[in-house]
């Protein structure tokens, strides 16, 4: 049998493309562009074809003129024949609510052109939906359907319910979802998966066309995209435009030796770095990791140079800022005024920033993808190369981005993380069927099945969630859950309940949660707020630090916590919850390389051989190469280096007599999040003692003023047995609450908009937290509770790959070492001060620091 989905091979002649364009289309692309890029040369003819396509290139290389000029072609011809009817032709949806701006550039600019061109009107109308869309907006759309529509996931879930709306949908044609890679990794992909097939139920068979940055596989993200029927997945043709040749991306130590300097050195040299590379581009765009990061780049920048930056040329850009100041931002930067803007995560995405000639990422990305999404946003005139710089700030984010620059320009991506049977969307799905129709049972589960987030969901799973929306939980009413649907298993066919069902559904769809802050009280005293992604991350004892103190976490209430002041070390540093996780398989390539390393060390290499075996494999220039040799060989010379051949568990007694047993598992954050509570709930069940945890992407520590044990609760823990030791772990945390909220919310057992009230969110997590202990004890296996923890350890946390890692032991493939330490090893030294660094003020930490790292080398001299 052929394989269903297969990479297009067939680059086309620009002479055989015209020739399928309507000759204004034609005139107006061959005035316009010098020729087709490479993606067009690939994928146009399929459109025109009809046949699902999937395109991967960089952003700016023309992307969204590729899916709409067949389109807009097809459109004209259509008007040229008296056949244009009032229907919905074409459906774009996209993650971004900020999107207007960019179609108005791909698709009205052009089409006023042609139109001007043509000295006649075509009346093709082009439409935004989106939640901001006004009732009488949406009252033209019916009278006079646009025939094409933009919009996003969540309002495409209300259309398909709209009674008199959803029949300009009967003929949908094309379906183009762009940004197709920051949808497929969330909650937002799955409901969209679910979508497209009750659309195609509707309209019967249309194209689907993909849009993507550099992700991998390909493959897994065209499965997503066309679906499966029969059990078997449609096609498609999958656009690869590799575009890695074009890169000049470099990764830049601003120091000598970035273990010897200190914070204030360092500081300065940053500074300076960041201003010589913005001094001889024109618009520079720097992307940090948190939002607090964002804005001490910006106010640094603004004061150590006083005469340079100002608010006229440099601005920031991140989520918590208003709209009106993020759009002023993008407005500056399209029309070329600002010379640098800085940005966390919001300006990843395609929003048509103008021409950029150099992107600088301050500190890891955490992957390979991310950092050529980011990357990828410079050299935006077609054919130029993008120009991207990692400037990094400490030891082990110098080892990160030297791996990521290698994995980089060899061409090896990450892999993307698509979540599956998701029963909180699958919930809402339902609910949205029935006020659409009557449906017949087994016809609503093979249309599920079609999705591929859904394709392995088993009948069990589903006739769960159907029992939940019934009603058949009679004891739920006491909690004010209702049921929305009804099921008669005699005739196999299920329908909506209740007058006020699609209002409900209308007013509570979508996946993403209400989020506010944290207030956090002490003694009675509001002394803080902390955000709500913080909050799920406690666990009770944990210390943390706000304005300066240190806190201890007692326990939450709604969105308030209770806390006590403390003096032992924090165990979470504040910027925790923003920054991301290490993927997984850029950690394995550390790993690889912390293999060689050790390699090169025991054989007795000499410092020169190092150092050219670095810049060979790495590609780094002096001060970076400098500073790897520096930081491996301390560690060599100290300890011993851990590697994916060898855990390396460190003993160390700290201040005040406390045990730390340190375990150097560099897998991510989110490996070590799964294996540190696991461990850490089988050392509490056996000698009842709670043991504090910290964790990072290098690793994490269990310590406690006694015998911990943390090596034989390790050793009882299997790939068979982790699974369910972590559904145990989290069962009363603040984790699983916030997701049981989350999911609940989606799955609209929370109500969080009813008769035109909102339910404030401190009252949703209220409410959630009674539910969740009242669903406990009606039904362990209950379907929203089931997948509030399969979110927890499949989505938040990691629990397949660490799986893998236990694997790893039991086969023999990773030996277990042990060493005792009279000072943190280098490589553990991050992981042990990012707690205690949030305390100490500049000043006392910059001595730490320098104390830390004399004292080692005092240690391998003596």
């Amino acid at each position: 049998m052929m394989d269903m989905i297969e990479k297009q091979e067939k680059l086309y002649r620009d002479e055989e493309i015209y020739e399928i364009l309507h000759p204004l289309v034609r005139k107006w692309f061959r005035d316009k562009f010098k020729g087709f890029s490479k993606s067009q040369k690939y994928a146009i003819m399929d459109i025109h074809q009809r046949k699902n396509v999937l395109i991967s290139s960089p952003t700016g290389s023309g992307k969204t003129l590729t899916a709409f000029l067949s389109i807009i072609s097809e459109l004209i011809t259509l008007k040229d024949h008296d056949k244009l009817e009032d229907k919905v032709y074409c459906v774009y949806v996209s993650p971004l609510k900020a999107l207007d701006n960019d179609i108005e550039k791909n698709l009205r600019e052009p089409l006023s052109e042609l139109e001007e061109m043509a000295e006649r009107e075509f009346e093709i109308r082009v439409a935004v939906r989106t939640g901001d869309t006004t009732q009488y907006q949406r009252s033209i759309m019916l009278r006079k359907p646009p025939h094409i529509l933009i919009t996003t996931p969540e309002s495409l879930g209300i259309i398909l319910c709209a009674p008199k709306f959803r029949e300009k949908f009967k003929d949908v044609r094309y379906f183009i979802v762009d940004e197709i890679h920051s949808l497929a990794d969330n909650k937002r992909g799955v409901h969209l998966s679910l979508s497209l097939e009750r659309l195609q139920n509707l309209a019967g068979r249309f194209t689907r066309i993909g849009l993507s940055a550099t992700v991998h596989p390909l493959q897994k993200v065209a499965e997503f995209l066309v679906g499966y029927e029969n059990g078997e997945v449609r096609d498609c043709k999958i656009v690869d435009v590799n575009y890695l040749k074009k890169l000049d991306m470099k990764v830049l130590c601003p120091v000598e030796d970035i273990l010897g300097a200190d914070p204030e050195e360092m500081n300065t040299a940053t500074y300076n770095l960041l201003d010589k590379l913005i001094s001889v581009h024109k618009t520079t765009l720097i992307f940090t990791n948190t939002r607090s990061g964002t804005e001490s780049v910006v106010f640094n920048l603004k004061k150590r140079f006083k005469d340079k930056y100002n608010d006229e040329n440099i601005m920031a850009h991140h989520s918590s800022l208003s709209k009106e100041l993020r759009l002023e931002t993008e407005n500056n930067l399209k029309k070329g005024e600002l010379k640098v803007v800085v940005s966390s995560t919001s300006l990843e995405l395609g929003i048509d920033i103008g021409y950029i000639d150099l992107v600088i990422l301050v500190s890891s990305p955490k992957s390979v993808s991310k950092a050529l999404q980011r990357i990828g946003r410079s050299g935006h005139r077609l054919h130029e190369k993008s120009k991207g710089r990692i400037i990094v700030v400490d030891r082990d984010d110098l080892v990160e981005c030297s791996l990521i620059l290698k994995n980089a320009i060899e061409g090896k991506i990450d892999e993307i993380h698509i979540p599956e049977n998701c029963l909180d969307v699958l919930s809402q799905h339902i609910y949205g069927m029935a006020i659409e129709d009557r449906w017949d049972i087994d016809t609503a589960y093979y249309l599920i099945k079609r999705s591929y987030c859904y394709r392995n969901l088993t009948e069990n799973d589903f006739l769960s969630v159907l029992s939940y929306l019934a009603g058949e939980y009679t004891s739920l009413e006491d909690r004010y859950v209702y049921a929305k649907i009804w099921v008669d298993y005699d005739t196999n066919m299920f329908g909506k309940r209740g007058k006020l069902a699609r209002m409900l559904y209308a007013t509570n769809i979508g996946t993403i949660p209400d989020r506010t802050a944290v207030r956090v009280k002490c003694a009675g005293q509001v002394v803080g707020r902390i955000e709500e992604d913080f909050m799920e991350k406690l666990r009770k004892g944990d210390t943390f630090v706000l304005g300066g103190c240190i806190y201890r976490f007692n326990y939450a209430r709604g969105m308030t916590i209770n806390v006590t002041p403390s003096s032992s070390p924090p165990t979470i540093p504040s910027w925790f919850s923003e920054q991301l996780p290490l993927s997984f398989d850029l950690a394995i390539e550390i790993q690889r390389f912390r293999a060689l390393m050790e390699g090169k060390f025991e054989y007795g290499r000499s410092r020169e051989e190092i150092i050219d075996f670095l810049h060979e494999y790495l590609y780094i220039d002096f001060n970076a190469a400098n500073s790897i040799y520096n930081y491996f060989r301390e560690q060599h010379l100290y300890a011993q280096i851990p590697s994916q051949r060898k855990l390396l568990i460190e003993y160390y007694t700290g201040y005040g007599n406390r045990k730390f047993v340190i375990f150097h598992s560099l897998f991510g954050r989110r490996v070590n999040d799964a294996l540190s509570r696991a461990v850490a709930y089988m050392i509490a069940e056996k000698s009842r003692k709670d043991v504090m945890i910290s964790i990072s992407d290098n690793g994490f520590y269990l310590s406690s003023d006694g015998k911990i044990g943390g090596l034989d609760a390790f050793k009882n823990l299997t790939s068979e047995n982790i699974a369910e030791t972590l559904t145990k772990a989290i069962d009363k945390t603040e984790t699983l609450a916030g997701r049981f909220r989350h999911c609940a919310g989606r799955s609209l057992m929370i109500l969080r908009r009813y008769k035109g009230k909102e339910k404030s969110v401190s009252r949703q997590h209220i409410t959630s937290k009674i539910l969740l202990n009242f669903v406990k004890g009606l039904d362990d296996n209950f379907s929203i509770l089931k997948e509030a923890r399969r979110e927890v350890i499949e989505d938040f946390m990691d629990v397949k790959n660490a799986k893998k890692v236990l694997e790893l032991i039991e086969e023999g493939k990773m030996d277990i070492e042990q060493i005792n330490t009279r000072i943190p090893s280098p490589f553990a030294f991050n992981l042990i001060a990012q707690g205690y660094l949030d305390v100490l003020k500049y000043e006392e930490r910059i001595e730490f620091i320098k104390r830390m790292h004399q004292a080692i080398i005092n240690e391998i001299e003596g």
